[in-house]
């Protein structure tokens, strides 16, 4: 009976390793077949204007799904690696956030607090937006990043050292105004105001509150808030935007350009310009962050769990007004989208030579980021559509879902 025992004990045993071996090659299997098609899904977008593309995607199991592909005449400037640094602009506004909110769990900042009460008489109408106006983007304010004064430091033509306050005050009304709490309107001045808000409330400053509470306990060793143009040690990603000529015809039935106003950088070929040296540093609490595609996932995951947050305040994030450009709602530094395979929550990035998309699950136990180098470039119809092919079967990819390709944009950049 012992005998049989053992016996039976080990024909057990052996069937278990079996059926995990049979597991692990079916998830290998898996995993190659979704890399299979994301490479080419990314190719076919660089090669159609977003020109380099790094997708890394964490089903919370196995290894990661991770490629990376670029024209073949930017590998003359920098061959892409999935660990690249990168510029992730407006998903900085999810770290604000998290901090504000963080904040608010201390009872040190009340979302119900004015504007004023913090910063008076910095922020027009201070006295009647909230500091969850400013978070959720229903202040009434506009953005200043193509006013006049500005837009010579957006293209890299001006290097100006902007304050925070400076750029509070060329922010103008919305138009027509939009009284505070009334509407989403999507502007980078609400964030500069917040940032300014947490170093008021705590005396610290804003680079020093992100690595004390969020990339120092959860390692995120090639994650820092942009001072300048540089880089710190480390691979990057080349950045491009179309030409001066080319720029204009983008954006020409929305914003009518000066003849002429472009991005400062050397020249590329296909009307491009290189603008990996263009210093991001106004860009602060709204979106100056340098990270990677493995770091920020790292983040998203922990603040999604509930890692960063209490409950309460995790709630409170993602409670949405409409946002019908993003094809969801938004939140409190929070983006919630729906694509062909489900809700996903997250945040778009653009700067000059720089878009990103990162979206978790509802739990935070899966992740995906799709980093593109180009903002601007991938405006243009053929490179919008493939990059929309892209994003949304990245995020299918996540679900563990079919890829059904989206006829319309879900998630564009900001």
């Amino acid at each position: 009976m012992a005998l049989a025992t053992g016996l039976g004990g080990t024909l057990l045993a052996c069937s278990g390793t079996s059926s995990a071996a049979t597991t692990a090659s079916a998830r290998d299997a898996s995993t190659a077949r979704a890399g299979k098609q994301l490479a080419g899904l990314a190719q076919t977008a660089a090669d159609q204007g977003s020109l380099g593309v790094i997708v890394r995607v964490d089903r919370g199991r196995g290894k990661p799904v991770t490629t990376a592909r670029q024209a073949s005449w930017t590998k003359a400037d920098h061959r892409l690696g999935v660990d690249d640094k990168f510029r992730v602009g407006s998903n900085t506004k999810t770290v604000t956030a998290t901090l504000v909110l963080q904040l608010v769990a201390q009872h040190r900042i009340d979302l119900a607090d004015p504007v004023e009460k913090w910063l008076p008489g910095v922020v027009r109408g201070g006295e009647d937006i909230t500091v969850k106006m400013l978070l959720n983007h229903t202040s009434g304010l506009d953005d200043y990043l193509l006013t006049p004064a500005f837009l010579p430091s957006l293209t890299g033509q001006e290097q100006r050292a902007w304050r925070p306050g400076e750029l509070l005050a060329i922010t103008p009304p919305q138009s027509p105004p939009s009284a505070p709490g009334k509407k989403h309107f999507y502007s980078n001045a609400n964030y500069t105001a917040l940032g300014m808000i947490l170093e008021k409330a705590t005396g610290s400053s804003l680079d020093d509150l992100i690595e004390q509470r969020i990339t120092g306990p959860l390692r995120m060793r090639d994650t820092f808030l942009s001072k300048d143009a540089d880089w710190g040690r480390g691979r990057h990603v080349t950045g491009y935007e179309p030409d001066a000529a080319r720029l204009k015809r983008i954006l020409a039935p929305a914003v009518e350009l000066p003849d002429g106003v472009g991005f400062a950088g050397p020249e590329r070929p296909q009307e491009n310009i290189n603008t990996a040296r263009i210093d991001p540093s106004w860009s602060w609490a709204a979106g100056g962050m340098v990270s990677t595609a493995r770091d920020w996932q790292r983040f998203q995951k922990a603040l999604m769990s509930g890692k960063l947050l209490p409950k309460a305040q995790l709630k409170q994030m993602r409670t949405t007004v409409p946002d019908p450009e993003e094809g969801g709602g938004y939140g409190l530094g929070l983006m919630k989208v729906t694509t062909s395979c489900g809700t996903v929550w997250g945040h778009t990035g653009g700067l000059p030579g720089y878009s990103s998309e990162f979206y978790t699950d509802a739990r935070g136990r899966r992740s995906v980021a799709v980093l593109t180098s180009t903002n601007f470039g991938i405006k243009e119809p053929k490179a919008a559509a493939a990059n929309d092919k892209l994003v949304d079967a990245a995020v299918c990819t996540m679900l563990d879902k079919p890829h059904a390709p989206a006829t319309e944009p879900t998630s564009p950049t900001r």
